[in-house]
C-alpha cells in the first residue's frame, strides 16, 4: 500500500491557521533540537480617541524579542511614538525574563526592497541592568 500522493495548493488567502500548519514541522523540528522556545506573541496597538494610529507587533521566543513590524501614523510621528513602542516591548520583553543593553544594531539589509528602498534588519542584544 503506497501513501498518498503529494498535493500542492497556491492561494493568495494568508489565512492564520494554514500558517501555523506550515510553520508547525519547523516548530517541532526546533524544539527537538533547542527545547520549548517560549513563544508568545507580543503585541502593542497606538491609538487616538479610539482610532487606530499604528502599533507593534512580534513576539518573544528562545530569549529574544522579535519585532516584525511597528507603524505609526504621520499624525502621530515626531511625538515619540516609535520610540515608546519600543520602549513598552523592550519592558515587557525584561518582565517575561529577558534583558536589555542600549543600541541597536543592522546585521542586514535587502536592497531595493521596494525598488528604491531598502529593508533592514536590526537586533539589539538585552540584558539585565
Amino acid at each position: 500500500m503506497s501513501a498518498a500522493p503529494l498535493v500542492y495548493h497556491l492561494t493568495d488567502e494568508a489565512r492564520e491557521d494554514l500558517r501555523q500548519a506550515i510553520a508547525a514541522p519547523l516548530r517541532r523540528y526546533n524544539d527537538s533540537q533547542a527545547g520549548p522556545s517560549g513563544y508568545r506573541a507580543l503585541v502593542i496597538s497606538l491609538t487616538r480617541g479610539g482610532e487606530p494610529l499604528g502599533g507593534l507587533w512580534g513576539y518573544t521566543s528562545y530569549g529574544w524579542l522579535y519585532v516584525q513590524l511597528l507603524a505609526v501614523e504621520e499624525a502621530a510621528r515626531g511625538q515619540g511614538a516609535g520610540r515608546e513602542l519600543l520602549q513598552r516591548a523592550e519592558a515587557e520583553a525584561l518582565a517575561r525574563g529577558f534583558y536589555e543593553r542600549l543600541g541597536y544594531e543592522v546585521f542586514g539589509e535587502l536592497a531595493d526592497y521596494p525598488p528604491g528602498f531598502a529593508r533592514y534588519f536590526l537586533r539589539k542584544a538585552l540584558t539585565a541592568g
